[in-house]
């Protein structure tokens, strides 16, 4: 990065940036955290996930950039271009969430995987406290798989996607050498890890650490907010249709995704063709998501993720000054 641009991602005003951030992992309760936390009185989040500290990132970000195939240009989420829109962008997220003695946060799952969203924050003159939750990363990879599989990305099976395309849902699961990066370049005391099986066993002991970590006062929690669950899995009746419909879709456009974006070409924000949306609905009749139907992952491909896990995660445990791999590796 040139330092023009490493200037660039300094905010020019800090007192306008969130005080923590929820940074992942995908698919490990960081939604029902963020609900929780969303009602305390003194706390308040950004709506969106708005991944704005890897904003230009391709491998990060693939439907944050859009190309014209008449103009044959592309359109980016870059600083080097746009740094005062991306910022005002930023703060107009947190705008109308500012209440006097109050804390602003926002949850952007992407970040634990991504080492340039660890250096830009760790920039900023403000110390963005950090919360990651990790899960078993067999369980968060297969939960990956079906986030992929529901929303039109997975285009093969668990088992081929392990062979020809791994990273797409192993990657966010190699907590190890993502928080090195992070523990690098923030001090240890501004990040919190939690995981997601104690935070779904004991949700009140969890939710108590994280207010303590956060300096807000738990006993202003309702009973109720504890019991939240947002973003409940559903998964379509038949896998085997989904893979079908997903390779017929995958040539179309999809920008529904990234609309919210400040760089999104208006003609394009939310855009789907005709045939995407005929084909979606009669496929969404014929094989409808439910949360009932349960998916049963192969037992020797959970066995074979779990032993491959356990060689990556060793060191977890001293890195992060608590015993996490002994509660996933039995």
């Amino acid at each position: 990065m040139k330092e023009s641009e490493h200037l660039k991602w300094i905010s020019k005003q800090s007192e306008l940036l969130p005080d923590f951030i929820i940074g992942g992992a995908m698919k490990s309760g960081t939604t029902t955290l963020h609900s929780i936390l969303d009602q305390h009185p003194k706390v308040n989040l950004a709506h969106n996930e708005l991944g704005f500290f890897d904003i230009d990132s391709i491998v990060a970000h693939p439907d944050f950039s859009f190309f014209n195939s008449q103009t044959k240009e592309w359109t980016t989420q870059s600083m080097r271009e746009n740094s005062e829109i991306l910022w005002e962008w930023y703060y107009s997220n947190f705008e109308s969430k500012r209440t006097a003695g109050g804390i602003i946060g926002e949850d952007s799952t992407t970040y634990l995987s991504s080492p340039i969203a660890a250096k830009r924050i760790a920039l900023q003159e403000k110390p963005i406290k950090m919360i990651f939750i990790l899960r078993h990363p067999t369980s968060r990879s297969i939960s990956n798989y079906l986030h992929a599989l529901k929303s039109g990305r997975a285009i093969y099976n668990l088992e081929d996607t392990l062979r020809y395309n791994p990273s797409s849902i192993l990657k966010r699961s190699m907590y190890k050498e993502q928080l090195e990066v992070y523990y690098k370049y923030l001090p240890f005391e501004q990040i919190k890890v939690v995981t997601f099986e104690d935070f779904i066993s004991n949700t009140k002991s969890c939710v108590l650490e994280v207010s303590d970590f956060l300096g807000i006062d738990f006993s202003e929690f309702k009973e109720s907010d504890l019991k939240i669950h947002s973003n409940k899995t559903k998964i379509p009746k038949n896998e085997n249709l989904q893979l079908i419909r997903n390779r017929m879709l995958r040539y179309f456009g999809d920008t529904r995704y990234a609309s919210h974006l400040p760089m999104c070409p208006s003609d394009v924000s939310g855009k789907v063709s005709f045939l995407h949306r005929l084909v979606d609905k009669i496929h969404n009749k014929v094989n409808p998501k439910q949360s009932k139907v349960k998916y049963k992952p192969n037992p020797e491909t959970v066995a074979y993720l779990d032993a491959y896990f356990e060689t990556y995660m060793e060191g977890l445990n001293e890195l992060v000054n608590k015993d996490i791999t002994s509660n996933w590796f039995k």
